[in-house]
């Protein structure tokens, strides 16, 4: 089956019981056992619910992985997958992540003894001397949060496993639709279902999708004694989003590239960061390696902060907030509000300015967005 129908029907069988077409939402917290641990495959929702089963079901056939996973956010995910890292393993992660990422490396770093390391990964010479002597696991993003960059899955994976590390790879701005890292040679897929996946602004939920059986149950170990699940009915709000995820993210990535180009064109603007212009430096590896660019654009005003300020308060079709990925345009200011973690200074090397703006273009009619953005850069 291609993609899309994929969305609709692998992994989603009708309900067994009574044949609805959608997933029912079981919110029991518990089962009944016909003796003791003797039971139907479920005996504590926080081990295991029928409708979170599907959704990873799901979730494991369009990631082209053996298992998945869900939690309660991306970060929930997260801290699960460094629970299995005991301390003074070594991680080397990617230079530009999310805000939220990098916080919780420096506390399990400060806190547990987790070495970490980030590096440049679109520089592969750098990346293989990161390397050195060893490595328990490479963390990527690509593209990247906020100023998407990206990482060529399979130099990467094969440096890494070359060095005995295991490779997971955030794929939440990219999404299965368009990238799918495990048959790039990834191990471990992350994401945060609140984005592209749930589609619509309306839950919280994370995921990971595992290459092999084996890591599968240790995490699934981890995922129960942890205890970041979501519930039953975000499970089924995910469900419902991944059904129209293929027709959402060519409706978002036309308007993304709608916007790109009328910013591209404007002398107020130092630099627009969008893998689908012919100007972004890795433009040649996103069309090898994705079949699309995504629904994010990153932009530079000159004028700094006070440029940003005029501009956000000229919108009027894109809303000012955190997230993205739903059916709506967000904006937001990476180093007031997702990255406000992050030093100035370490976020300011990388590039994430005072100036610099992501926008989530949602499925609105791509000429509004366009209009939207002509129309706040006229008033810098």
């Amino acid at each position: 089956m291609r993609f899309d129908t994929r969305l609709i029907h692998s992994g989603q069988p009708a309900d067994p019981l009574t044949g609805a077409v959608n997933t029912p939402i079981y919110l029991s917290s518990t089962f009944k056992q016909s003796a003791p641990n003797r039971n139907r495959g479920y005996v504590y929702s926080r081990t295991a619910n029928p409708t979170r089963s599907v959704l990873e079901a799901a979730l494991a056939s369009l990631e082209s992985g053996r298992a998945g996973l869900a939690f309660s956010s991306g970060l929930g995910a997260l801290v699960t997958l460094l629970e299995a890292f005991p301390s003074g393993s070594r991680i080397v992660a990617m230079d530009d992540l999310y805000g939220g990422t990098w916080r919780l490396f420096e506390h399990h770093r400060k806190q547990f003894g987790l070495r970490v390391d980030y590096v440049d990964m679109r520089d592969l010479a750098a990346t293989a001397d990161a390397l050195r002597p060893s490595a328990d696991l490479v963390y990527v993003e690509s593209p990247t949060n906020p100023l998407l960059k990206l990482v060529d899955l399979k130099a990467v994976g094969r440096l890494a496993h070359a060095a005995g590390a295991a490779v997971a790879v955030d794929n939440t701005f990219a999404t299965p639709a368009l990238q799918r890292p495990i048959e790039s040679g990834a191990d471990i897929v992350l994401h945060s279902t609140t984005k592209y996946l749930g589609g619509h602004s309306d839950i919280l939920g994370g995921a990971l999708v595992l290459k092999e059986k084996r890591p599968a149950t240790e995490f699934a170990w981890l995922q129960n004694a942890v205890g970041a699940i979501p519930s039953p009915f975000d499970c089924f709000l995910v469900l419902r989003g991944l059904h129209t995820l293929g027709v959402r993210m060519r409706a978002h990535e036309a308007g993304a590239r709608a916007v790109a180009e009328v910013l591209a064109r404007d002398g107020r603007v130092l630099r627009v960061l969008y893998p689908g212009l012919a100007s972004h430096p890795q433009h040649a590896l996103a069309r090898r390696q994705m079949s699309g660019y995504g629904g994010i654009v990153s932009v530079e005003l000159s004028g700094g902060i006070r440029a940003a300020r005029r501009f956000l308060k000229r919108l009027r079709v894109f809303t000012l907030a955190e997230s993205l990925g739903g059916v709506e345009s967000l904006v937001d200011h990476p180093a007031t509000m997702t990255h406000a973690s992050v030093p100035r200074a370490e976020r300011e090397a990388h590039g994430v300015t005072d100036g610099l703006l992501r926008l989530s273009c949602g499925i609105e009619d791509p000429a509004d967005l366009a209009d939207d953005v002509r129309s706040a850069l006229g008033g810098l």
